[in-house]
């Protein structure tokens, strides 16, 4: 018998706080130091000029490399200013805890100048927090749809690039992405119920969010826009419907206000630099390779997506029992989100995300990807032992690829360029089990021995 929802979350809650220690609190890329920047310019500063802050991570060889230099350094927006292409959600995030590593430097006689440790370590844990938040977001969303969401919650945690940034890199946009899409669908769920005003509202506000966080987040808005035009022609509420709209889109600017505010200051310009739409191309010519290609795709660096969608599939057509009303449509809806971030990530130039880790722009489809996975189990309930039993070998041999690959790139042994398939999966189940045990001790206990090791 499944866990109640309460029991889900408090056991959840447990396993993350036992899992804290395993936060790396360091900033080391650039995108970390563009989005953290906001904060010191807002809060020490006063101001949009990021040059000291990334003159100040340059010089302390936490971001030390060439093209960060004349990229942050030597180039200038088109307002002369410094480039950041971070947008502010994340820092709005982190506020709380940003304040929170002020008091800590503070008591700690650290540095309290907005750059010392004890700033970074608290933003990173706010990362980590924020993807525990989705995680208990997605599990409620799971719950509500299909019944069930636990062991889907704990499988897209653990065999998904989530993982790698809530613990390894948490200053990455990434967790806060996942938060923010999170609480969007777990509110367009709420307010779809009744497509009330307050529910406009709040779905605007929530929305405003998650496109401040991550840009290309606001993708997620289009299916609940779907959905409400489809509820409002199915029960003849089109009058009602305008007042409704007006609410959510009022709702939408105000709260996006501050990042057209952060534009102009930074830019000239209320909207993004230039040079990002220069990075666009609008007819997606990389949506196929973005999902298939075998050392960028989306389903090589992470195969437990496929299983996810599978079971998305078995949403849309009608062959999981729900408690919940309307689930094939929701489902429908939840597959449009998918393919909108397919398009998206497809269209931008720089699809296969150089030498990251995955392709971390689709962790902003947590939610989706956990909503899969339990329709998925409760559609394998009224299967047979063996399918059972085999849909269960290929699940934890995803989430083992995905701690097998996150060890490589942490030890330096891949090229991280590209994904060797068959050399990294020998690595994967045939080496890393034997050295796994050593590797998480030192992890835990010598962490710094992993930064700038050497390739193998």
């Amino acid at each position: 018998m499944p866990l109640s929802l309460r029991a889900g979350r408090i056991l959840l809650s447990l396993v993350f706080l036992a899992s804290l220690p395993a936060v790396t609190t360091r900033i080391y890329a650039s995108d970390e130091v563009e989005a953290f920047s906001w904060l010191h310019s807002w809060f020490f500063d006063r101001d949009v000029n990021f040059e000291n802050e990334y003159q100040r991570f340059y010089d302390s060889g936490q971001v030390k490399t060439p093209s960060f230099h004349e990229t942050f350094l030597e180039r200038t927006n088109e307002a002369g200013r410094r480039f950041n292409f971070a947008p502010i959600g994340c820092a709005l995030l982190w506020t709380p805890f940003y304040a929170a590593g002020h008091v800590a430097a503070l008591a700690t006689g650290a540095p309290a100048d907005g750059l010392s440790h004890p700033y970074i370590a608290a933003i990173a844990y706010g990362s980590a927090v924020y993807g525990f938040a989705a995680m208990l977001l997605s599990l409620s969303i799971a719950t509500r749809l299909t019944g069930i969401g636990l062991g889907a919650s704990v499988a897209v945690w653990i065999g998904t690039p989530l993982l790698f940034y809530m613990y390894v890199a948490p200053p990455m946009l990434h967790a806060c992405s996942a938060f923010a899409v999170s609480l969007f669908l777990w509110t367009w769920l709420r307010a779809r119920e009744r497509w009330t005003i307050g529910g406009a509202i709040a779905l605007g506000a929530t929305g405003a969010l998650m496109a401040m966080v991550r840009e290309q987040d606001v993708f997620f808005v289009v299916a609940p826009a779907i959905d409400f035009l489809y509820v409002a022609l199915r029960r003849d509420m089109t009058t009602r419907a305008l007042g409704v709209a007006a609410a959510g889109v009022a709702a939408c600017l105000v709260a996006y206000a501050p990042q057209l505010i952060a534009y102009q200051a930074l830019n000239g310009h209320p909207w993004p630099t230039d040079y990002v739409s220069r990075k666009m191309n609008w007819m997606a010519p990389h949506g196929l390779e973005v999902l298939v290609s075998p050392e960028h795709g989306l389903f090589a660096w992470t195969p437990l997506a496929l299983v996810a969608l599978a079971g998305l599939v078995v949403l849309a057509t009608g062959r999981v029992r729900s408690p919940s009303p309307n689930v094939r449509w929701i489902g429908l809806m939840l597959l449009v989100m998918f393919a909108l971030q397919v398009y998206i990530n497809g269209s931008v130039e720089s699809w296969t995300v150089a030498g990251s880790f995955g392709q971390r722009r689709f962790v902003a489809l947590t939610p989706v990807l956990i909503v899969g996975l339990a329709s998925l189990g409760v559609w394998l309930r009224g299967q047979s032992r063996v399918l059972r039993a085999a849909a269960a070998v290929v699940v934890a041999a995803c989430l083992w690829w995905n701690v097998g690959l996150m060890i490589q790139f942490g030890l330096n042994r891949m090229d991280r360029q590209r994904l060797t398939l068959a050399e990294n999966a020998w690595t994967t189940f045939a080496v890393l089990p034997r050295e796994a045990p050593g590797i998480a001790w030192r992890y835990l206990a010598h962490r710094e021995s992993f930064y700038n090791l050497p390739h193998q």
